[in-house]
């Protein structure tokens, strides 16, 4: 009887170790998000302007996965902290464009060590960084499968 309900032990479940993981990894990045003054979804939106520069408020949520009502807020605080700017698009008054200001810029320069310490953090040794560069490879495709199955239903 036991046996026929394994499947339900948490060690069983796909979404806890996701879960975990993610929970784990975001705490780890807090100190050094403290020093910039940043959140870990603000720093997500950061990622992407670094990255893409200007984007609209529907490009970044796409690339991060999160709905408007819940990037509107964040891109408010990142404005009220000066590190970005929000205008209405001339050509389609419906999107919003935002765009890093200078100094969402300069902190970038400040940002370019975090990844670095992220990976001095596992100091063990127990992982390589070419297992999290698999493992992130990894999770990436069931990131794509899974938003692709989300989007036919």
């Amino acid at each position: 009887m036991e046996e026929q309900f394994a499947k339900l032990h948490l060690q069983n479940q796909l979404c806890f170790p996701l879960y975990a993981a993610s929970r784990l990894t975001t705490q780890i990045y807090g100190p050094f998000l403290k020093e910039l003054d940043l959140t870990y979804p603000q720093y997500l939106v950061m990622l992407v302007l670094w990255e893409h520069q200007v984007q609209t408020v529907n490009q970044i949520g796409n690339r991060l996965l999160l709905e408007s009502n819940t990037l509107t807020p964040l891109l408010k605080r990142l404005e009220q902290k000066k590190l970005i700017s929000r205008m209405r698009s001339e050509t389609d008054e419906r999107s919003v464009i935002i765009r890093l200001t200078d100094r969402g810029h300069l902190l970038q320069t400040r940002a370019v060590e975090i990844p670095d310490k992220i990976i001095n953090s596992f100091k063990d040794h127990s992982i390589t960084e070419q297992e999290i560069v698999l493992f992130m490879h990894t999770i990436k495709k069931v990131i794509s499968l899974l938003s692709n199955q989300l989007q036919m239903n």
